[in-house]
């Protein structure tokens, strides 16, 4: 079962059900064992664990990856290898972690203009240091 490691932890680690290799700029997709059932107007967010990463060169390829409420699958997580040898993950191992959100639906109208904004079209970068 995903679970707390400390009170003051915001996600819920996500463990392998299954072992598996991945070697260096390689991925694998990987069980967790649970089906969860996410009530309406929430979702799941599937994020990476920065001590895989640190260590190991391990991040979620699609990060973070959303669980939607209406989803009753076993929750997988696709984890990428970025290291420089082989991962090995065994069943049990912490290599994800889950937070709960509230997830509104919004209603989209279709305009020829929009207001404008300080920032207006600017991009990426765009507020950073000049």
């Amino acid at each position: 079962m995903p679970s707390y490691a400390t009170a003051g932890s915001a996600g819920m680690d996500l463990r392998a059900a299954e072992g598996t290799e991945i070697t260096p700029g390689d991925r694998a997709t990987v069980g967790s064992g649970v089906r969860l059932e996410i009530p309406h107007g929430y979702e799941g967010q599937v994020r990476p664990r920065s001590g895989l990463a640190a260590k190991h060169g391990i991040a979620l390829l699609n990060s973070p990856g959303t669980i939607d409420s209406d989803y009753r699958g076993e929750v997988k997580v696709i984890l990428i290898n970025f290291g420089k040898e082989t991962f090995t993950v065994k069943r049990g191992d912490r290599i994800a972690q889950i937070i709960f959100a509230p997830c509104e639906h919004a209603e989209l109208i279709e305009t020829d203009e929009i207001a404008d904004s300080e920032r207006s079209s600017g991009g990426f970068g765009s507020t950073g240091m000049k």
